[in-house]
């Protein structure tokens, strides 16, 4: 699963992404700079993995990672073709979640294509841009329908009509539908138009090096964003720090803090967890979704595994830190075997039993 840098151009996209990747890119100083999408695995920050390297002695270390994609700058227009936007709605159209960069930065040697910083109206121009894309869609499928409808309708066609009537409706306002109520039954109608405005989104406030903005255009924007996240940090400081070395941020009392809560926010948006496997060998976190059970959990090893899923033993990993070693788990009573329909939990210390 992945997630899009997008914005207008020259907000901080390509030096965020610079920073979460540390690979070097084209981020000259003029739009649409970055023509096709740069795509970068970032490692998920998570101590718990070094303290279970730690108590299993473990030769390596295997972090979980996920995917972020560098998107060039949209303009006002782009759902028209406009800065050649309607190829650049079509790599969105292709991610899992949207990081939307904000420029509230003042900076009079970086160009801002519309002549001068203004967060809310930016952040306005991107999502209705999205949101126009989403209603062709929309409309075009409505047409169909309609059409098919002509000739007979079923309770389906009725409930798919009515569905993207309300979407439309939405649309039509520019309301991002990521801030809208669905059901199950509905997302999974909608599923098959790939709706832009219907992926998680997090704000992402690009400041200054001073990292201030205001507790108001926060606010703000975690009303936009309707329970969304909303992350705010300084994109050229964080692209600064990923070319030190971890000595030598710790010499300077240096911290990849808003790095680190974008990615974890971003795992957390994609409705991902992570179990753990860890002996002397190696300590590994495992990338699932929230819900999945232990066979598919134990899946995303081999998939004979989930095929021939026997039991599971299980323990929380601070369980397993604070018991000292295994055998103690084990003589505590901590250790639990788990079947086919236990629901994997974040932190989770797992070993499979298969045929």
């Amino acid at each position: 699963m992945n997630i899009g840098i997008v914005g207008l151009p020259n907000v901080g996209k390509s030096t965020l992404f610079k920073a979460l990747t540390k690979k070097q890119i084209d981020i000259a100083n003029y739009p649409f700079c970055t023509i096709e999408p740069n795509t970068g695995i970032v490692k998920v920050p998570d101590e718990r993995l070094e303290k279970l390297a730690a108590f299993s002695h473990s030769e390596k270390i295997l972090p979980a990672a996920m995917e972020f994609v560098d998107i060039a700058g949209l303009v006002a227009g782009a759902s028209k073709g406009e800065g050649l936007g309607n190829a650049f709605l079509a790599h969105i159209r292709e991610v899992d979640a949207i990081a939307h960069v904000v420029r509230v930065f003042e900076d009079g040697d970086v160009i801002h294509v519309s002549g001068k910083t203004d967060p809310f109206a930016d952040a306005d121009v991107i999502n209705l841009e999205l949101a126009l894309s989403d209603l062709a869609v929309v409309q075009k499928r409505l047409d169909t329908l309609k059409s098919k409808m002509r000739s007979g309708s079923d309770a389906e066609s009725v409930a798919r009509l009515e569905l993207y009537q309300e979407v439309e409706k939405f649309l039509e306002q520019g309301v991002m539908l990521c801030t809208k109520e669905w059901t199950p039954e509905q997302r999974e109608l909608l599923r098959e138009l790939n709706l832009i405005t219907l992926k998680p989104m997090i704000y992402v406030l690009n400041t200054d090096e001073t990292g201030v903005v205001s507790q108001e255009v926060v606010d703000v924007f975690k009303n936009k964003s309707k329970d969304q996240a909303v992350i705010t940090l300084c994109a050229k400081q964080e692209a600064d720090m990923a070319e030190l070395t971890d000595e030598e941020l710790i010499e300077l009392d240096m911290k990849r803090t808003g790095l680190d809560r974008l990615i974890v926010q971003g795992y957390t948006t994609l409705g991902l967890i992570t179990y753990f496997t860890t002996g002397p060998k190696e300590t590994r976190a495992w990338t699932i979704t929230k819900g999945m059970t232990a066979p598919q959990a134990a899946g995303k090893i081999h998939t004979d595994f989930e095929k021939g899923f026997i039991r599971a033993e299980v323990i929380n990993w601070n369980d397993l830190v604070d018991a000292g070693s295994e055998v103690a788990a084990k003589e505590k009573g901590l250790i639990r075997l788990e079947g086919k329909t236990y629901i994997a939990q974040d932190g989770d210390v797992m070993v499979f039993h298969f045929n």
